[in-house]
């Protein structure tokens, strides 16, 4: 199916790289971006380096939805703490058809998208990648590329269908989920996990793994959130925790986090989406989260100062 129209919201790591594959693949793609980074796709086109091979495409790219009009599909990747402002600012985009699939690290940005947009617009989405923005214009994706999508209410539609077909027309590995919340759970513990300890260790995950207090705490960290998942009415698989820290295991022991890079580059974090809202739910749901909160502690000051500081562009 040709003609589908591809709005990237947030063309960072995760939206540059997928964007940039339906890009490739031949798809009427246009990037939302802003400052030094739009200017560098507007110049010289987005280039992404990938261990799959370095490409570039040439694609337009603008920071006023206005200037695109609605189109069939909003590709959803802004950081999470900029969830409602992007939301408000794509409506130009939207059409009476248009679908938001939704690739953001969190498991409640879905519900604010649904009340800012429409529940029946949103898709969710997981995105199982390390890909980060290595200058303007310049995707460094060095790990993973796998999406899991779904509707919201577990059906199978042909708009989700069709979606499917154009990530496997530009070669990325997807699924489509009938379980598509317990999937963004199943993430949030892997990212909850891995983005606190390297981010609050500043040390890569093959070091963390290796040592036996750090790894207790990673796996604290991953029973805490599947005891929350339970509290919310979840339904994760008993051996859940098991699997998660397979999958630790598994990383490249070299791999930090997205959370570990914007904190060593001074940007904003996506601290209150991940251990801020484990932390929160806790608190309602009265069940303990002292490793989580422990991160969230940890890491609260330089969140605080990074927000009151000046933010760089891109």
């Amino acid at each position: 199916m040709r003609g589908v129209r591809i709005a990237v919201v947030g063309s960072g790591g995760i939206g540059g790289y997928f964007g940039g594959c339906l890009a490739r693949a031949g798809e009427a793609v246009t990037f939302l971006a802003r400052g030094e980074h739009l200017r560098a796709i507007q110049a010289r086109g987005l280039a992404v380096k990938s261990p799959h091979g370095d490409f570039t495409v040439e694609a337009p790219a603008t920071d006023d939805p206005r200037a695109v009009g609605p189109v069939d599909l909003v590709l959803f990747s802004v950081k999470s703490y900029d969830t409602e402002a992007a939301a408000g600012a794509i409506r130009p985009l939207l059409g009476p058809e248009t679908a938001v699939l939704t690739l953001q690290n969190g498991v409640d940005n879905e519900e604010r998208l649904g009340r800012l947009l429409g529940t029946e617009r949103i898709l969710g989405g997981a995105a199982f990648i390390m890909s980060v923005i290595e200058a303007p214009g310049v995707i460094a994706h060095t790990f993973g590329g796998r999406i899991i999508f779904g509707e919201l209410d577990g059906s199978e539609t042909p708009r989700a269908r069709r979606i499917l077909e154009r990530f496997a027309a530009a070669g990325i590995r997807a699924e489509l989920s009938t379980a598509i919340g317990r999937v963004l759970w199943e993430k949030y513990l892997l990212i909850a996990a891995v983005a606190g300890m390297t981010a609050l260790s500043r040390r890569p995950i093959g070091e963390i793994r290796a040592c036996p207090e750090a790894r207790r705490m990673c796996r604290g960290i991953l029973e805490e959130l599947a005891a929350l998942a339970k509290g919310s009415g979840v339904a994760l698989d008993p051996d859940a925790v098991d699997r998660t820290l397979g999958a630790i295991d598994r990383l490249a022991p070299g791999m930090y986090s997205s959370l570990y890079h914007d904190l060593t580059h001074g940007k904003r974090l996506e601290l209150e989406a991940l251990h801020g809202h484990a932390v929160r739910l806790g608190e309602r749901l009265r069940i303990p989260t002292p490793m989580t909160f422990a991160v969230y502690a940890a890491l609260r000051p330089h969140a605080v100062a990074i927000e009151s500081g000046p933010q760089p562009h891109g």
